[in-house]
């Protein structure tokens, strides 16, 4: 024993040398002059809400070692990520571009830090840290422009094998007439003008023209019940998504959009319009909005829409109801709306209680709570019973289908000439 520690000792020692060698190889080798990494962030011109984001980083190992490198991104601090980390290797001289998706829930102005990279060398065995995009960068999180133009691919498209808009064709005819024509095959035989048919002795049709420049409302309801969380989207920003999505969808269809903010005070109010910057000025009036704590004020809503909009319009009425009682004591206020305008009420399908009602139950009190749930799903569906027995158009819809749903309710509207 006593003659093995002479004999290890040295190896040892020689180790260590070996290792310390290493170490100061590696370290003039990654802290020499000619080593340096640049990288430059990628942000979209804005960031939509409750969307995947791309942000991309590019990167340049602009010397010549290979360079192994562990990326922290410093992230904005409403997204509450901590762990962010990328591992890539970087030959010399090589360009490589990385590529990360960021689901922003709240709107407003995001802000970037420094992009850190730890690099090491030849070895592994020192660590070198080179600090990218110092100055901080700023990004601004709007309604989902990303959804808009989906909603709007969706909408236009002439045949679709996916689930979304309906194609709607439009009955009957429209409300202004446009001239007389001859008769040809095709024509709509209910179109045909038997007066001027006698005097031109051959069939002649009154030709119509799509009535256009109807005024359509999004009003939001941004109370207490619009604050209910639904993967991390509130209500209030489903409904303001939706809103920005429909508002694209009935400009391009030459309609004018409008909108109406409330809660127990009015919000914004923009006044229906079709011209270029309608859409721009919907969209920030929407970035703006903010939830607000109390009971919304219906009478207000009454007020403001009856000095506001002038002439029949359809309003898309987004709120939500919890229970009957909410709803008797809005029903007033929505029937004397619906007398004046075509109302629809836009409000949620609770998906977690409907998820939790499907579930098999395992004790009583399982049992109970789950007739609980069901009690409530069945009082939601009155709900859409008791609006249509007073003439008023209703839309019960999940929070992720909203937008899709909206749509549709407008297209049909639209198609059965009712606006």
């Amino acid at each position: 024993m006593g003659f093995a520690i002479p004999i290890l000792f040295p190896i040892g020692q020689f180790l260590l040398f070996i290792f310390l060698a290493l170490v100061l190889t590696d370290w003039m080798l990654l802290f020499q002059a000619g080593v340096n990494l640049n990288g430059v962030r990628r942000l979209p011109r804005m960031l939509s809400l409750g969307d995947e984001n791309p942000v991309y980083l590019d990167l340049n190992n602009d010397s010549n070692l290979t360079l192994r490198i562990k990326l922290i991104d410093e992230l904005p601090e409403q997204l509450q990520t901590r762990n962010f980390v990328q591992s890539l290797t970087l030959q010399r001289g090589e360009v490589a571009s990385i590529r990360y998706d960021l689901r922003p829930v709240e709107r407003g102005e995001y802000s970037f830090g420094s992009t850190n990279c730890y690099a090491t060398g030849l070895f592994g065995l020192v660590e070198r840290r080179f600090q990218l995009n110092q100055s901080p960068m700023k990004a601004a999180v709007y309604p989902s422009v990303i959804q808009m133009k989906q909603m709007e691919m969706r909408a236009f498209e002439r045949t679709t094998t996916r689930e979304g808009i309906k194609h709607i064709r439009r009955i009957g005819h429209s409300y202004e007439f446009e001239q007389i024509k001859n008769y040809v095959a095709g024509d709509d035989f209910r179109s045909i003008n038997w007066k001027a048919s006698s005097r031109k002795e051959g069939l002649m049709v009154n030709q119509f023209e799509d009535e256009r420049a109807q005024q359509v409302y999004c009003i939001i309801d941004k109370s207490r019940v619009m604050r209910m969380p639904f993967k991390g989207l509130s209500l209030m920003d489903y409904a303001i998504n939706a809103t920005l999505a429909i508002s694209n969808i009935i400009i391009k269809k030459y309609d004018k959009a409008g909108l109406i903010t409330y809660s127990d005070k009015i919000g914004a109010t923009i006044k229906a319009d079709n011209r270029p910057t309608q859409l721009n000025f919907i969209l920030n009036a929407l970035y703006k909005e903010k939830e607000r704590p109390l009971e919304a004020n219906y009478e207000l809503l009454f007020h403001i829409s009856s000095k506001l909009i002038n002439g029949r319009s359809l309003i898309l009425l987004f709120t939500n109801f919890e229970s009957a009682f909410a709803l008797e004591r809005a029903l007033p206020i929505l029937r004397r709306i619906n007398r004046r305008h075509l109302l629809v009420v836009v409000f949620f399908d609770n998906t977690e209680i409907r998820e939790f009602a499907e579930q098999d139950a395992k004790d009583v009190e399982g049992i109970y709570q789950q007739t609980m749930a069901r009690k409530y799903l069945s009082e939601k569906a009155q709900m859409v019973l008791t609006l249509r027995q007073y003439g008023i158009q209703s839309v019960l819809t999940r929070p992720e289908d909203l937008s899709i749903n909206t749509i549709n309710k407008y297209l049909e509207l639209k198609a059965r000439g009712l606006i």
